[in-house]
């Protein structure tokens, strides 16, 4: 059984490696920077790959999930970490979507990689920052293409389950409406092709 979620986990991250690449970079913009952190926190990237090695180590299918984590984080409003937030008094977040409830997985392993951030830089790091970090980092330890990440992104204040549940295509979609989902956040038809490759090998591990 391991060593068939390892196989396909690593096809995951070999499908998807350049999905993300546009992902990150629909996401970047003038403040971003490739070396945003280095004097705020220097041991910032060993520190996340650390700790995202010991949760794929424990369970080689996190790393997929972490990757689909950030893939639905961005298709809301771009990658800001909402997805990371929890319902308040005064908005419903993105958690209890229709597409990310019982689908997306990992909260408690970026919970983990924040905690260890926060010992050795604290209130520097955003979160959005880390789930773009955490998603390289694990297509890298399950064998795929390493990539620089652009750094500099701000953490959202608030979420919309209205706006995930019309941003990120369910998996009922049909293709007409996914060619149409992934176009309005930048995104063609081959990055589809290997996305869907992606969620199918996590489903089928």
């Amino acid at each position: 059984m391991a060593s068939s979620t390892t196989s396909a986990s690593f096809s995951m991250a070999v499908l998807t490696s350049a999905c993300v690449w546009v992902l990150i970079g629909a996401s970047a913009s003038a403040q971003l920077s490739f070396d945003y952190y280095t004097r705020s926190c220097p041991v910032l990237f060993p520190t996340v790959r650390l700790t995202v090695g010991a949760a794929i180590a424990r369970e080689a299918q996190m790393g997929a999930s972490l990757l689909r984590l950030f893939f639905h984080d961005c298709f809301v409003n771009g990658c800001d970490g909402s997805i990371l937030l929890d319902d308040t008094p005064t908005f419903t977040g993105e958690k209890n979507a229709a597409p990310n409830v019982h689908l997306v997985q990992g909260f408690e392993v970026v919970d983990q990689v924040k905690s260890a951030v926060e010992g050795v830089c604290p209130g520097i790091i955003s979160c959005a920052d880390l789930l773009a970090i955490i998603a390289r980092d694990s297509v890298v330890i399950l064998g795929g293409p390493w990539w620089p990440v652009k750094l500099g992104r701000r953490d959202a204040r608030s979420a919309s389950q209205a706006a995930a549940n019309e941003s990120i295509p369910p998996p009922t979609s049909d293709l007409k409406k996914l060619i149409s989902s992934f176009q309005n956040v930048g995104l063609n038809i081959r990055d589809l092709v290997a996305f869907a490759g992606n969620f199918s090998v996590i489903n089928l591990a």
